[in-house]
């Protein structure tokens, strides 16, 4: 896949307009990323987002939980667009069964989203999201996927066939931890400066790290095999 085909539509640069709903998601999400899920104050992004009501959170949301499942959904559906075009340029090259092609539909979007601030908060927002997931369905992240992303997970998961089911999805979290990271620390705003490596080439490194490391086979230990040569 060519690389204007990886790299999806174009940056996705928020400037916390529209309604008070879109702001509360916006400001969120970097208060988020900024505080931690569990430590952030509703209040504090209700009175960021240009809310006088010190509940509008909870009144729109329902809870914590609740805006967190909304900026999840908010930008999964602002990526579709362009893992729609990237699936169809793979399906034209006959590339729905390779593994880095359908690991840039599901991570690279992600380029594209910066907060009003060109910052990649979403990015740290997904880290901890992530890390608070323990489920072990493959491509299950807490909320439910919208189609093109799930169609590119659905594949990826036959292409990882040969993995048990709980060691593909920790392998694929794993993966999108290691893209998110890379993301936050080289590119941004809160970018580190002092890292002497195009962006490009850390991105290039990365991605096939991660196809390395998902797709290898699995090597069960000899003891946990009840090898009789084993110590």
């Amino acid at each position: 896949m060519s690389d204007g085909g990886r790299r999806g539509t174009g940056k996705m640069v928020d400037r916390e307009g529209g309604d008070g709903k879109e702001r509360m998601i916006l400001i969120g999400e970097v208060v988020f990323a900024d505080h931690g899920i569990a430590g952030a104050s509703m209040r504090e992004i209700a009175s960021k987002a240009g809310q006088k009501n010190h509940y509008a959170v909870q009144y729109h949301f329902g809870s914590r939980e609740g805006l967190v499942k909304a900026i999840f959904d908010y930008r999964m559906q602002q990526m579709e667009p362009a893992r729609q075009a990237m699936l169809e340029q793979a399906e034209r090259e006959g590339q729905l069964t390779d593994a880095r092609t359908l690991l840039d539909v599901i991570m690279l979007p992600q380029l594209d989203l910066e907060d009003a601030e060109g910052n990649h908060s979403y990015a740290s927002f997904l880290s901890q999201y992530l890390l608070r997931s323990r489920s072990t369905m493959f491509g299950d992240f807490g909320s439910e996927s919208p189609p093109h992303l799930q169609r590119a997970l659905d594949l990826l998961r036959e292409r990882l066939g040969y993995l048990p089911t709980p060691v593909a999805q920790r392998r694929l979290v794993n993966g999108c931890l290691m893209f998110l990271n890379m993301l936050v620390t080289h590119r941004g705003n809160g970018a580190n400066e002092d890292i002497e490596e195009r962006f490009e080439h850390a991105l290039e490194d990365t991605m096939e790290m991660i196809v390395t490391s998902i797709c290898m086979p699995l090597r069960t230990p000899r003891h946990l095999r009840g090898d009789p040569n084993s110590d």
